[in-house]
């Protein structure tokens, strides 16, 4: 027992501290993105659910590898927001609530945003890619999957969840998520879990390209006395390893 408590403390003592600070110190006022996001996941579901609204969330929010490149661009960020047609809502709304949460108070608000973005634009622009190559081609996709509807956080809260592991350096519990995305392609080699994993590739480059930048910018020295300056609630002593 006293082993296991060891590892836990290891893994999200980090976490914890600030996150609970953060809190009870602020209440909601620590997480206003958080807070955002599911709202807009929950309004964006909503107007879906209506007559009216479905083809205007279609309109804004919804991408498909099919749809032309700008287009798809255009409607990335909002889809983020828009719920899988496959998943509940409440799943999308406590995913971001907890996975956003903890990285607006761990990350910076700002940093977050980005994450959340870029691991969501990948993931866009890899279903475009494996129906490029095809289905026989390594990474590749079948035709089919050019028409699936590609929306939701779920590739944004897995690239969120490897980026707080490496900055608060649970590299088990961050070691764990990544194989959970493998076995996920392994069990469901569908669209979504490709997507998954190529997430939480994106947010493993996120990391070493701040890495390599702190490194320059200090000369190798040790850069963990300073502050983050984005915003980010409850942050000092927190390590500066992720992005």
């Amino acid at each position: 027992m006293s082993t296991a408590a060891s590892i836990a403390r290891r893994e999200w003592g980090l976490l914890y501290a600030p996150v609970r600070t953060a809190l009870a110190t602020q209440g909601w006022r620590a997480i206003p993105l958080t807070l955002t996001a599911a709202c807009l996941v929950v309004l964006f579901q909503s107007v879906q659910d209506q007559g009216w609204g479905h083809g205007f969330v279609r309109d804004i929010g919804f991408v498909r590898a099919a749809d032309p490149l700008w287009l798809a661009l255009l409607r990335t960020p909002a889809s983020l927001f828009v719920p899988a047609l496959s998943l509940p809502v409440w799943g999308a709304v406590a995913q971001v609530l907890l996975m956003f949460g903890i990285a607006e108070i761990t990350l910076g608000r700002w940093r977050t945003l980005v994450v959340a973005y870029v691991c969501t634009l990948a993931g866009t622009l890899y279903a475009r890619f494996g129906v490029a190559v095809g289905p026989d081609g390594p990474l590749g996709l079948p035709a089919s999957d050019a028409r699936i509807v590609d929306t939701g956080p779920s590739a944004a809260v897995a690239g969120l969840a490897v980026c707080v592991c490496v900055s608060l350096r649970a590299w088990f519990t961050g070691a764990l998520v990544i194989v959970a995305m493998a076995v996920e392609v392994i069990v469901k080699p569908n669209l979504a879990g490709r997507e998954h994993l190529v997430a939480v590739g994106a947010a493993l480059l996120l990391c070493a390209v701040a890495a390599l930048r702190r490194c320059r910018s200090t000369g190798g020295g040790d850069d963990s006395g300073k502050g983050g300056g984005d915003g980010g609630a409850g942050r000092s002593g927190t390590p500066s390893a992720g992005i």
